[in-house]
């Protein structure tokens, strides 16, 4: 009997003369393909000046390619019963579409067309501008939103984690057309992408189709890796916020590892007791942000007793050395000391007990759930295929699982001691501000 791993369809992955990877996972009984293309791009890549450049590229390459006008990509694949969307992280940006199985060439040609030759025109970009200054403005319209930026800016001095997705204000505002232009030639082209088909659709005949459309683009795009290392943190750092909310909010930071961190599988373990997610291994998306669980521990610590509305923890899947983070929002007539207290307590308990071996195996029987699903249909296979291979490789996932399954009480506990030392601790407090100018008590 050999090792545990995820049940992935059988996959195909070739490399073209250009530096494109090409990853072809067909279902034969599958009435839709998916085609997602993952660069290796996100705003690690940026520096201070063009912050948020990933995010402007990611909505430029809707607006204009040599065979697709404004408008016309969507169009395009609304027209034939598809969906399409895009989005941008700190590590990488994906663009995806899936169509009936019947339509596959449509994404393919759309995005061979818009690889290397997005036009990222001086009017588009200054009508994009507004669009992606409204969509800064609406985030910062929410405490959860300023208050993590809040966090990184305090726990990042150097790496480019420091900043958000979304950019500073001030780039935003100045960032020119050629500067945006010169980012994309830079970074955008085959050698930094990864092109995933999943679905229903013979593997012979769209390999061919593949070195047709993709083959002759040029061999564009720089390396991507970071050199910068940030300085440990020797002692606590804290920040206060203030403005318009219902209740106090509070996030707490450590320093954690990144993911192929051999701490990574207790890490990962500790959130989910936490927090409730396992996150890579959720019978959701892994994708998208943190939820509350019932029967994790910072509910039962804080909901259950009336302290919080809502408290959750997080471990983001990055290539470099990250955060792993606590939220809570107080519930009415609580204030942040309080609120605060409790929860630095629940943490420093849970350093001191560690976890009960129930716990553990109530996780691990929710990700062999999970990873179970995990493949099920060609979007869902498209995003996981893309995410692992972006980040570091299909193995990669299966050496998780595997390590998870294996977790112990004591080495969860052991990460927790470390990981929640005072001396590596980051405190953001928010403290929500009625009109009239007063305070939450």
């Amino acid at each position: 009997m050999g090792l545990p791993r995820v049940p992935r369809p059988p996959t195909r992955t070739f490399r073209l003369p250009n530096g494109l990877t090409v990853m072809l996972a067909p279902e034969a009984r599958s009435p839709t393909a998916s085609v997602w293309v993952w660069y290796r791009v996100g705003s690690v890549n940026e520096q201070p000046g063009i912050t948020g450049a990933s995010h402007w590229v990611e909505h430029m390459l809707f607006e204009g390619s040599p065979r697709y006008g404004k408008g016309e990509i969507d169009r395009a694949v609304i027209r034939v019963g598809g969906t399409l969307n895009a989005f941008t992280d700190t590590d990488f940006t994906a663009y995806y579409t899936t169509v009936p199985r019947e339509h596959l060439e449509v994404p393919l040609d759309i995005e061979s067309d818009r690889m290397t030759r997005a036009l990222i025109t001086d009017a588009e970009v200054a009508r994009e501008r507004t669009v992606i200054f409204s969509e800064r403005e609406g985030n910062e319209n929410w405490p959860e939103f300023r208050v993590e930026e809040e966090l990184y800016q305090l726990a990042f001095r150097e790496h480019p984690y420091r900043w958000d997705a979304l950019g500073r204000r001030a780039d935003i505002e100045r960032m020119s057309a050629e500067e945006l232009r010169g980012y994309y030639r830079r970074f955008y082209g085959p050698r930094n992408a990864i092109l995933v088909i999943a679905g229903g659709f013979a593997p012979a005949p769209v390999a061919a189709e593949v070195r047709r459309r993709f083959g002759s683009l040029p061999a564009l795009g720089d390396p991507v890796e970071v050199r910068a290392v940030e300085p440990p943190i020797r002692g606590e750092r804290r920040s206060e916020l203030s403005g318009p909310g219902t209740t106090p909010y509070l996030q707490v930071g450590f320093p954690a590892p990144a993911l192929e961190d051999p701490k990574t599988p207790s890490t990962i373990m500790l959130d989910a007791i936490l927090g409730g997610e396992t996150r890579l291994f959720a019978t959701g998306s892994v994708w998208g942000r943190s939820s509350e669980h019932p029967a994790s521990r910072l509910y039962r610590g804080l909901v259950d007793t009336g302290l919080a509305v809502r408290a959750t923890s997080e471990w983001r899947a990055r290539r470099y050395p990250s955060l792993f983070t606590v939220q809570a929002q107080a519930t009415e007539h609580v204030g942040l000391d309080r609120l605060e207290t409790a929860v630095l307590r629940l943490l420093e308990r849970f350093a001191d007990e560690g976890p009960r071996p129930a716990e553990l195996e109530e996780i691990r029987v929710r990700i062999r759930r999970a990873s179970a699903l995990a493949y099920e249909g060609a979007s869902r296979t498209g995003f996981r295929l893309g995410y692992f291979s972006v980040l570091q490789g299909p193995a990669l996932e299966d050496e998780i699982f595997r390590a998870l399954l294996r977790v112990r009480p004591r080495e969860v506990r052991d990460r927790a001691r470390e990981l929640f030392a005072p001396e590596r601790r980051l405190v953001v407090r928010y403290t929500p501000v009625h009109k009239g100018g007063g305070a939450d008590g």
